[in-house]
């Protein structure tokens, strides 16, 4: 952060001086919302949450070297007060980026795939100037501002994600943080309910275009139809991006190593050179190329964007994390976030990693689908039934329709139909009414374990073992015990699922 005195951020935020807080003491950052991460010269806002109120850390924050508190109510340490911290946290961000000039400023949104993009974008940045990017995720109303707050005069690129939970939000980021190129990656199915279409998703994305300067540059992905439409939209230069001849910056030749990571050859205006990924997974070619494009447009030569991208590592933990045990057990763990797009992107890396050895793969319901959602999360169970799984477990909540689509797609591939499959039935080993078919009563009523496949009942040997657990704790003791050296397993769901603990219980606990 460039270096503000209390008075100058009072000013910034319409907020008055208490707690005998000096006028003339300078914030030199970092700005932070959480005490256990405050440095001497930091200015710490306290926010109010559900759980957790940061007006009553304020005396540590001090205490550990902040300069002030940002607070809504009076406490007892050196603070500005005002009427709203996340409110006033973005004005003083918006303030401190006008106050950069020298400083581009490069946002990408999309369905999926922003993080990764994100994080390849800021590696090539870097090579050609300071650059300041979110870690993980910061990508929000909150986490926005303070991504910007790190910026200072020596910051020549900040490299930010934006997200959107509804119409506006993009909009509202892009004026703290006023863009130069702004990358859209493509336009998917997360957060479908809330939106309540494709076609709303597209238009909270396209906000992002819309903010570009004239002397900017809009990065499109010309393989999706709505993004490419996003070209109307803007009265910046376009630059495509994508597997398209027609692609300014393009993929030719793909291939996927027997890891998973993909190659191939980066084809751009002024020449072409080959990439290795090191990511795992086919799509991450999409993320790569998207990166790239925006790099071009900076200067990077094609020779050094191929030798970063060939370079990079995972960077933003549980997203395709793949460890290998030293029985060798491989785990894939892209338990950050799920959408529909992102569980069919990870069953492909799981298909393409695992050959031919054993798969398992541990999932939960998507959400935020709106009306839709049953229909998808049947479809999620479709795939993973039919991924040559030797189990699946669903965990949590509103799992009937997973469980439903799965055990249709196992019983499709074993030549059984529909029909047979209601009246067949099924292993149980839980409460009274576990047993039930799915859709037929709560979540509840099939915790702790309801299973299907390889069983004498079922008539269908070999097939997928398909079970319900109630939460990640189960899941991991149960396929532990199912585990033989040279496994794969696959963990993928959405955030709140917490899924993340299976993959630390397989590897012996959280390796980050």
């Amino acid at each position: 952060m460039i270096p503000l005195p209390l008075a100058r951020i009072a000013e910034i935020t319409s907020g008055a001086l208490a707690g005998m807080a000096d006028p003339r003491a300078v914030v030199r950052g970092p700005v932070v919302i959480d005490s256990r991460a405050v440095e001497p010269g930091s200015l710490f806002v306290a926010i109010k949450g559900e759980r957790v109120d940061g007006h009553d850390f304020a005396a540590q924050a001090v205490e550990a070297g902040a300069v002030a508190v940002l607070a809504s109510r009076p406490v007892d340490v050196p603070a500005v007060i005002v009427g709203d911290t996340v409110a006033a946290m973005t004005g003083l961000a918006t303030a401190v980026c006008a106050e950069l000039p020298a400083t581009t400023v490069i946002g990408i949104t999309g369905s999926a795939g922003k993080t990764t993009t994100k994080d390849l974008l800021a590696r090539l940045t870097a090579r050609i100037g300071p650059t300041v990017a979110p870690v993980g995720s910061f990508n929000n109303e909150i986490g926005h501002p303070l991504t910007v707050l790190k910026a200072d005069e020596n910051t020549r690129y900040l490299v930010l994600e934006l997200s959107a939970r509804d119409v506006g939000h993009i909009a509202h980021l892009a004026r703290i943080a006023p863009p130069r190129i702004g990358v859209v990656l493509n336009v998917g199915t997360a957060h479908l309910g809330v939106f309540g279409g494709k076609e709303e998703i597209a238009r909270a994305k396209g906000e992002l275009v819309e903010a570009l300067p004239a002397d900017g540059v809009a990065v499109l992905n010309l393989d999706d139809p709505l993004v490419a439409a996003m070209a109307g939209r803007t009265g910046a230069r376009v630059t495509w991006y994508g597997r398209s001849e027609d692609a300014d910056v393009r993929a030719e030749n793909v291939t996927v190593d027997e890891r998973g990571r993909a190659s191939f050859v980066l084809r751009t205006p002024s020449g072409a050179a080959p990439v290795a990924l090191r990511l795992y997974g086919e799509h991450a070619v999409e993320n790569a190329l998207a990166a790239a494009a925006a790099a071009y447009e900076l200067g990077l030569p094609v020779a050094t964007i191929a030798e970063e991208l060939s370079e990079a590592e995972p960077r933003s933990r549980w997203r395709m994390e793949v460890t290998d045990r030293e029985d060798g057990v491989t785990v894939i763990n892209d338990a950050y976030n799920a959408n529909p797009d992102s569980m069919r992107a990870a069953f492909g890396a799981l298909d393409a990693l695992a050959g031919g050895r054993r798969r398992f793969a541990v999932i939960a319901a998507l959400r935020e689908l709106g009306e839709e959602g049953p229909a998808l999360n049947e479809e999620l169970g479709r795939l993973a039934g039919g991924a040559g799984l030797a189990a699946l477990f669903v965990v949590g909540p509103d799992a009937e329709p997973i469980l439903a689509g799965a055990e249709a797609a196992v019983r499709e591939a074993a030549g059984r139909t529909p029909a047979a499959h209601a009246e067949a039935p099924r292993e149980v080993d839980g409460p009274p009414g576990a047993g039930e078919p799915p859709g037929t009563g709560p979540a509840a009523r099939l915790s702790p374990v309801t299973s299907f496949g390889d069983a004498p009942e079922t008539g269908i040997q070999g097939a997928t073992r398909v079970s319900h657990a109630a939460d990640a704790a189960q899941a991991g003791a149960e396929l532990s015990a199912l585990l033989a050296p040279g496994d794969v397993v696959l963990v993928k769901g959405p955030r709140a699922a917490g899924l993340e603990r299976v993959a630390a219980a397989l590897l012996g606990g959280d390796r980050r």
